[in-house]
């Protein structure tokens, strides 16, 4: 795939993500007219996430035309089937979630809890599907380096934001009670826990 191709699967996902983000602003309000100081997760970091997160869309072509050839085929496929599965596992996090999905972490007293869909098995299946998404895409393009300081990058974030939400989230007795257990990340019979 030339560079040109590969920025444009970057923008085709971005524009996969930017819709994601509407749809989250739209939630974001409903739930702040619920509850207007609902508490957000993260809230310092925030900036920083989202600086990433557009370097996720941006700095991987820089890398592919600085590297000027594509990656090995089976590097390239890995990437494709990596960055594909993040999709299908956020979109079924967006469907199960629907209108408490966001990106900002915003985390109502009221919240319905729900331990249904990727939600069966773990806490946070957005941010595995994050995860995925930073590691694959630039591996489509083969931006190797990218894919290793994104990921870091929004690991480290992740991590500070993580332990704010599953603050927020445990002092909500339903939540602590039916979700307090399961696994952050990997599932039971994967992880051996």
């Amino acid at each position: 795939m030339s560079t040109a191709g590969f920025a444009r699967v970057l923008l085709l996902f971005g524009m996969q993500r930017f819709l994601e983000l509407l749809y989250s602003e739209r939630n974001e309000r409903l739930i702040q007219r619920r509850q207007p100081d609902a508490p957000q997760a993260g809230r310092s970091v925030w900036p920083l996430i989202a600086a990433v997160n557009l370097g996720l869309f941006t700095l991987p072509i820089l890398e592919r035309w600085l590297r000027r050839r594509p990656p090995p085929r089976p590097v390239a496929a890995f990437g494709w089937a990596t960055a594909l599965a993040a999709v299908a596992l956020r979109l079924s996090v967006l469907a199960t979630l629907r209108e408490a999905w966001n990106v900002r972490a915003v985390v109502p007293t009221d919240l319905e809890v729900i331990d249904r869909g990727p939600y069966r098995w773990i806490r946070h299946p957005n941010y595995v599907a994050l995860a995925l998404e930073f590691v694959g895409l630039p591996l489509i393009g083969g931006a190797y380096v990218c894919a290793v300081l994104l990921s870091g990058a929004n690991a480290w974030l992740l991590g500070r934001r993580i332990a704010e939400e599953d603050a927020l989230l445990m002092s909500i007795p339903a939540y602590r009670e039916r979700m307090g257990e399961k696994p952050s990340f990997i599932p039971r019979r994967l992880s051996g826990r």
